[in-house]
């Protein structure tokens, strides 16, 4: 995987907050703030996926496959979050016709 290098300001008091991390977590600090980016865009990428499922612009399978999840994974946190996403018979039909490829 090649690396990019990325420099950024931010508050002391975030600053502070990453120090504590880091000590909890025995990382320096670019691994840190490297575990820190990839598990916000993780986080980000499941809620935007919810959101597109909820909103009814995606299958449940494509929904689990953008969040970068498996489909029982995210059915567990479809079922926490008590999303609503069966709301068109196509939606079912195409979700089941995916399934049985």
């Amino acid at each position: 995987m090649t690396e990019i290098s990325i420099s950024a300001r931010i508050p002391e008091e975030i600053f502070s907050e990453l120090e504590k991390f880091m000590k909890e977590e025995s990382l320096e600090k670019s691994a840190s703030i490297r575990k820190l980016l990839s598990d916000g865009l993780q986080k980000w990428k499941v809620e935007k996926a919810l959101r597109s499922l909820e909103d009814g612009k995606l299958t449940f399978l494509k929904a689990a496959e953008m969040a970068g999840m498996t489909v029982w994974d995210f059915a567990d946190i479809v079922r926490e979050k008590g999303i609503v996403w069966i709301k068109s018979q196509k939606f079912i039909q195409q979700d089941l016709d995916d399934a049985l490829r």
